[in-house]
């Protein structure tokens, strides 16, 4: 991940040449790229930020229920964890936000977008942690510990399964003959 935020832009040279990257397909300059990338990234934190704002405040809610008085240490340990967690998540979806707003108009959005696209993982790790976290503690609360540890295990593998479907789409991608679709 870093080495795309070390690496800068194509050099001025390339930019004049035309395409951006003549091997993807598409005939667009670098700024047209990175505009392009930036709106991808934009519609993708707008369907994480929906989803971890609400479940942001639905933890933050448990706190004044009648029944948080009997939680175990456990089950508050979890959910304060899961509080900072969320919290903490919604911050990361919000930062390509304020990285534009600051950056806007400077002439960096290749810097912009590949800094984005680090905050975006980074908020997709912290959704898959409140997710599997807010599974754990409403198990442990409702069936027990053992079903807690095992659905809150099924959805960790849920998760890892979800995560490695991009790579292993590259590697099945990368050994058919064309990106265009089915031959023949």
């Amino acid at each position: 991940m870093t080495e795309s935020l070390q690496s800068g832009p194509p050099s001025v040279a390339s930019q004049r040449s035309g395409d951006a990257d003549p091997s993807d397909g598409r005939d667009e300059t670098l700024n047209e790229k990175m505009d392009r990338n930036w709106n991808d990234i934009l519609q993708e934190l707008r369907v994480t930020q929906t989803g971890t704002q609400i479940l942001t405040g639905f933890l933050l809610a448990i706190a004044f229920q009648p029944k948080f008085e009997t939680l175990t240490l456990f089950q508050q340990r979890t959910y304060l964890f899961l509080v900072l967690a969320a919290v903490t998540t919604t911050a990361l979806g919000l930062a390509p936000v304020n990285l534009h707003r600051g950056l806007f108009r400077r002439h960096i959005k290749f810097r912009t977008v590949q800094t984005a696209h680090v905050l975006l993982r980074l908020t997709l790790v912290g959704v898959a942690t409140v997710s599997a976290g807010a599974v754990l503690l409403i198990f442990d609360v409702v069936a027990g510990r053992t079903a807690a540890y095992l659905a809150a295990g099924f959805v960790v593998l849920l998760i890892i399964a979800i995560a490695a479907l991009p790579a292993i789409l590259r590697r099945n991608t990368n050994a058919t003959p064309s990106n265009n679709g089915p031959t023949g």
